[in-house]
């Protein structure tokens, strides 16, 4: 297929597809699935082999927020049945985190509910990051703690906070529609002002909320311009007593085409799968891994996720192997956040044929032997994954997703396989990491 070559060649030089490109990728049928997810595969091992990044949340304080997220189940007026507690202890949250860790998690992320954090929270935020930082040597910290204002990006990375984590969530055109008591222009700016700290930037989306392929298109696009080192992909957990509890538009072909094209439109980047994927990949979630470099362990916020030792195994049965705490796990050229687009400041990367080629991009060869390379990228090779990950033969599966935009569940939604959290962080059971 044609666009697939181009788009590995353009993934190769980090050179960003054209929108028409990416909404090709969403188009593609089931039959041409395992093309597309082989083609996007062999931009993945370019940029990270068949390393798996480990992650791990802990929720600080969970539910009771102020803002109207329809997504989420912690919202103002929220009535889903989740764990609701106010801050954990900096050695609370500690002792949380060396689980994950002794699971394989690299990367702890630590969450709180809310609009933003007040400057007493940070310094709470702050003993925290302490705390874990020195219960757990070598580990990173992520907080992910709403929108940030004056000067608290700065006290984070100087409490020891490795990164930051604010997603866009959705395109700019839909996300009224979405939330109302903040703006996706306010999500940009903490976007801003965290890269302007030194932080790393992690800044991703939410897809299955009934947008159209557009609008994941404009999202993803955004988020190339802002250029954060992670990017997660969630996949709407529909949860009851949100106002998108009746959301589910997702098939697990839909959702391996939604990871393929954001690994086009970001090749360089730490693509994470993030919540929802054992809801809607189900069986397809080693079929992922191909696409993705970083999944989180274990639990979510509220919903649980794949026990610790399921999501082991499957990175090792299908084939890759979990990232050590010793490797870096961004290509050089974007290495301690000394880097823009194409390193070269804020903007769109790629302009033309050859854009941001050259010595920068590991393994670097000539443009002639770039068809070698997509032809590196067979289909047998994620064939076997997905028989043996479903008993099926390739080609296979659930039903074409439903018409861009449309409510109802898709042939195969799996309900029941939502579950709220009743473990781990706020609790007296341990966590499944």
């Amino acid at each position: 297929m044609d666009l697939l070559k181009t788009l590995v060649e353009k993934g190769l030089r980090r050179e960003l597809p054209t929108r028409d490109e990416a909404l090709a990728v969403l188009a593609t049928s089931d039959d041409d699935l395992l093309d597309v997810v082989a083609a996007a595969g062999r931009v993945r091992r370019e940029w990270f082999g068949r390393r798996v990044k480990l992650n791990y949340l802990i929720n600080l304080k969970s539910g009771l927020c102020p803002e109207d997220c329809s997504y989420c189940s912690q919202r103002l007026g929220s009535t889903a049945d989740i764990l609701k507690y106010t801050w954990l202890k900096p050695e609370e949250a500690s002792r949380m985190a060396g689980a994950g860790v002794a699971g394989g998690a690299k990367r702890v992320c630590v969450v709180a509910s809310g609009r933003g954090p007040t400057d007493r929270d940070v310094d709470r935020i702050s003993r925290t990051i302490e705390a874990i930082k020195e219960q757990n040597d070598g580990v990173e910290v992520c907080a992910c703690l709403g929108l940030l204002s004056d000067g608290q990006a700065e006290r984070l990375r100087s409490a020891g906070a490795d990164a930051y984590n604010h997603n866009l969530n959705t395109s700019e055109a839909t996300y009224g529609d979405i939330t109302t008591t903040h703006t996706f222009a306010d999500r940009v700016d903490t976007v801003q002002r965290v890269r302007a700290a030194g932080l790393s930037a992690c800044s991703g989306l939410i897809a299955g909320m009934g947008e159209s392929d557009a609008d994941l298109v404009d999202v993803v696009f955004s988020l190339r311009e802002l250029d954060p080192d992670s990017v997660p992909v969630n996949f709407l957990i529909p949860m009851e007593g949100t106002p998108l509890a009746s959301e589910w538009n997702l098939t697990p072909q839909r959702c391996l085409r939604i990871l393929a094209m954001t690994r086009f439109v970001c090749p360089d980047v730490e693509v994470r799968l993030a919540g929802g994927r054992e809801v809607h990949l189900r069986t397809m979630q080693p079929l992922a891994l191909h696409l993705v470099n970083s999944i989180f362990l274990g639990d979510y916020l509220t919903s649980e996720g794949q026990e610790g030792r399921a999501d082991l195994e499957m990175i090792a049965d299908a084939g890759f192997e979990v990232e050590g705490a010793d490797t870096a796990a961004l290509p050089p050229h974007r290495a301690d956040g000394r880097h823009g687009p194409c390193g070269s400041g804020a903007g769109s990367c790629g302009s033309g044929a050859g854009a941001c080629g050259g010595a920068e991009r590991t393994g670097d060869r000539a443009d002639e032997a770039v068809e070698a390379a997509v032809a590196e990228a067979t289909v047998a090779e994620v064939a076997a994954v997905v028989a043996a990950a479903d008993g099926s033969g390739a080609g296979t599966g659930p039903a074409e997703a439903p018409a861009t935009g449309a409510t109802g569940d898709p042939a195969g939604a799996r309900r029941d396989l939502v579950a709220v959290r009743r473990r781990g962080a706020g609790t007296g059971l341990a966590p499944n990491a």
